[in-house]
Formats: structure tokens, sequence, C-alpha cells
């Protein structure tokens, strides 16, 4: 049977279409500080042109025990955007995490003394190892990358920024911090001393020079306005470059927005604002 045209457009559309889509997404193994293989899922846009590169890092959950089970991140919403964009997307599994595995690298030690500075450098350094690796694809451009994180993943954006990483233009930290949700000495559940977090901040920040966007809602359960707002101060009154941006309530936890299929209508234009800003 003779296919007409307009079938021929419904089956390359329905059928071939999404496995061409399918073909630009993989996973990758690279490898990550001290020996350690980082697992990453790399989706690129159509074409073989030089793009640029997108890392987004994942958090972290608040019950230790689930480290070892995560799945390797997608933010949807996120990495479509970026995608539309032209961006090549890259989604890595830091060390303890899901099919990465190995030793947790981010610990950050008892509740009431954490060591908030040296723990998002450690996540600094699986995003780096990412970013050094996906600079050697062909179809990566080496100068113009963007780093992206949510909770851990922002506060490990942050302390990246402390190291100005080359080639990279911009960052956004969607509700970044450590400590959050954790059973604290009185029996509660809450921030582990939130004083150190805006302590480690203001030490990022003093070396810093990267520009960057910081998105917090208001009903996010990890980290209160008050928090982010005294945490974005002290890094950019040490000498970062941090635009701080707090949105108002989403959803039942505004921790989730940066992961949430319907939150593009409140950080897309925030983030089309900032970006424009680097060109």
């Amino acid at each position: 049977m003779r296919l007409g045209p307009v079938a021929v457009l419904l089956f390359f559309f329905f059928c071939i279409g999404p496995l061409a889509a399918q073909d630009r997404e993989q996973v990758v193994r690279l490898p990550g500080p001290n020996g350690s293989t980082l697992v990453a899922t790399v989706m690129r846009p159509p074409g073989e042109a030089k793009n640029p590169l997108v890392v987004i890092n994942h958090g972290s959950p608040a019950d230790g025990s689930q480290r070892y089970k995560m799945e390797r991140p997608r933010y949807t919403a996120l990495s479509s955007w970026f995608l539309s964009r032209g961006y090549v997307v890259a989604l890595p599994l830091r060390r303890g995490y899901g099919e990465t595995g190995g030793d947790w690298a981010e610990g950050y030690g008892l509740c009431d003394a954490p060591d908030y500075y040296r723990a998002g450098l450690q996540g600094a350094a699986d995003i780096q190892a990412t970013i050094d690796f996906m600079r050697t694809q062909p179809y990566v451009a080496a100068d113009r990358t963007l780093v992206v994180g949510q909770s851990a993943g922002g506060w490990a954006t942050v302390a990246l920024s402390s190291r100005n990483p080359a080639g990279v233009a911009g960052m956004i930290n969607f509700a970044g911090g450590r400590g959050g949700h954790q059973k604290l000495s009185g029996g509660g559940i809450g921030n582990c001393t939130p004083r150190a977090l805006v302590d480690a901040a203001g030490r990022y920040g003093a070396t810093a020079r990267v520009p960057m966007l910081w998105i917090y809602a208001e009903n996010d359960s990890f980290f209160e306005p008050s928090l982010a707002r005294r945490m974005a101060e002290a890094y950019n009154t040490a000498g970062g470059k941090a635009t701080y941006r707090p949105v108002g309530a989403f959803g039942r936890d505004g921790h989730s927005l940066a992961g949430a299929s319907n939150g593009n209508s409140v950080w897309s234009p925030l983030v089309e604002s900032f970006l424009a800003g680097l060109r």
C-alpha cells in the first residue's frame, strides 16, 4: 500500500521522531574526583553543531538512607527549557548517590557544629569534573557553560562559584543550602545551625566573581525566607555577585520549585532576564 504525503508525515512524527529524540539522550560514566566514576544523563538538542553546556545538579534527601536509592535526576521542565534554547544538558549523580554510589563525599558532620563549607566544595568538585568531561565532547562549546543546582546541588553550585571556573558564564541556585529537615538536639525537626550556612555563604562570596541568580520560594520548608536572605546578603557583602530573587509561595512546598512540572511560569522570566544580562 502506498502512503500519501500526510500519512508519511504522521508516520515520521509518531514513529521516527521519538526514536530520534531518544538517540539524543544517553547515560555516560565520567571520571570524578579521587578516582571515582560519576554517572550522568546527557541530553542533546537537534543538530551537530557545538552547543553551550548546562550542568543541572540534584539535591540530597533529608533521610540519608535514601541517598543510595536515588534515581538519575531529570528535572524535566528545566532540562526541556534549556534544550529548546540550544543547550546540551548534563545531569550528574554525585558521589554517594544512586548509580554513582561509593562513599558519600558531602557529609557536614554534627548537626550542632556542621561544616557546610567543606560539604559544598565536595559537591562542587563533582560538578567541575562533569564540566571538564563534557567539554571534551565534540558537540559541546567549551566557553559558554551554565551551572544550575537545586537544594544541596544549589549549595554545591554556590560553592563552585567561589572557584570561578573558567568558561562558566553564570550560575543559578534554586533553594540552595544544607542541613534542612534534620532532627535537632531538642527533639524537633528543623535546620542544623542556620548561622553556619550564613557564615559559609560569606566565605564562598569572598572569592566568587561569577554572576549568580538565587531563587527561593516563600514557603520553602528547608530554608525559610529570612535565612535565604541572610545567606544572600552574606555572600554579596563578602564580594559575591548574586542576584537574589525571592518568589511567592509555590505549591505545598516551594522547595520543589525547580523540579516541578508547572514551575516554569515562576522561574522562566527570572532565568530569561538573568541570561540576557550575561550577554
